[in-house]
């Protein structure tokens, strides 16, 4: 999983689960819950990941499990917890990954295992990065990486390093951020992790744009999709199709214009084919943009609406907001009472 031989990981987490059905054993079932789960999220099948992953919530007891943290290496209540939180963000429910996140990271401080923690800390400033929340997302970060020092975590000092780094960038510390997030790619791939590459590169580009540098973030998006050709690793390809529109767009020709709505388009059907509601929006909301420029403002109005008006929480998190203020701008009613 972490070389990210995503079909090899789902192979072997298939045999497992196979095995384990015949056991009967709570505490070996929740594991193989995990194992097939992960395979599932990064193969882009969120839906199918969710459900693994509640079932292994549902086994979980804390005093049942706490003598498997020594052979597993960290506790699996925690760990299906955070990969439950980032599975339901993509599925559209950003107020059910809070409460998943807040209830790992509660968790794994009753337990009092560092490591659990550590990984915790990160993947929830991971949803804070998600929901748009900058300064929470370098506070967890922070957290993660002062225990990681502390503990010799390598690998999740990285992870927090580069996620730290995009919250400065995103507060204004554009050259500093991009600098410490460099500084974490780095670091994770001298450990020879392949996982997580193309969103940590798209996370780089994403930056790259807000520094007006769209050419040397596109160089970064195109790493990534080459990673994920490579690969298989899928649950972050919408957002890389839809940050090449945004970027190729930036370059204002009416050719750069075709290419970032072929872009659009591209991100918003792999969100919907990956039931990914989260970043459907993200990408009707960038071609309904795109569209209203070219004074397209009905067919923007009848793309967006419907994605935001599916929505039924989450209402106080970037991506929603955004999406409403824009369809507000267009000057169409919105449904449900939310104008």
């Amino acid at each position: 999983m972490v070389r990210a031989e995503h079909q090899a990981a789902r192979q072997l987490g298939e045999q497992c689960l196979s095995l384990v059905q015949h056991v009967q054993d709570p505490v070996l079932l929740i594991e193989v819950q995990w194992v097939v789960g992960v395979s599932s999220f990064f193969l882009g099948e969120f839906a199918r990941a969710h459900q693994y992953w509640e079932e292994g919530i549902a086994l979980y007891t804390p005093r049942q499990h706490s003598h498997h943290i020594g052979l597993f290496g960290v506790d699996l209540g925690v760990f299906c917890l955070c990969f439950a939180a980032h599975t339901l963000w993509h599925l559209g429910s950003s107020d059910q990954a809070s409460t998943r996140i807040s209830e790992a990271l509660t968790l794994a401080r009753e337990i009092g295992h560092p490591f659990s923690l550590a990984l915790a800390l990160d993947y929830a400033a991971i949803v804070y990065q998600f929901h748009g929340e900058a300064h929470m997302a370098q506070t967890l970060a922070g957290q993660a990486m002062t225990l990681c020092r502390e503990q010799g975590f390598a690998y999740y000092l990285a992870w927090g390093t580069i996620i730290q780094g995009w919250a400065l960038a995103t507060q204004g510390q554009g050259d500093s951020g991009m600098a410490q997030m460099r500084h974490g790619l780095f670091a994770i791939q001298a450990t020879g992790a392949g996982l997580r590459q193309p969103y940590y590169l798209a996370v780089l580009a994403e930056v790259y744009g807000q520094l007006g540098r769209a050419e040397d973030g596109l160089t970064m998006l195109a790493a990534a999709l080459e990673a994920v050709r490579n690969t298989g690793e899928y649950w972050w390809k919408a957002e890389l199709h839809r940050l090449r529109g945004e970027l190729t767009g930036q370059q204002d020709t009416e050719q750069k214009w075709a290419e970032a709505e072929a872009c659009f388009q591209q991100a918003l059907d792999i969100a919907r084919r990956q039931q990914a509601k989260s970043l459907e929006l993200r990408a009707a909301t960038s071609l309904a943009r795109l569209w209203q420029s070219q004074g397209k403002r009905q067919d923007a109005y009848d793309l967006l609406a419907p994605v935001y008006n599916w929505f039924t929480e989450g209402f106080d998190t970037a991506d929603l907001i955004d999406a409403k203020a824009f369809l507000i701008e267009l000057g169409l009613p919105l449904a449900n009472g939310r104008q």
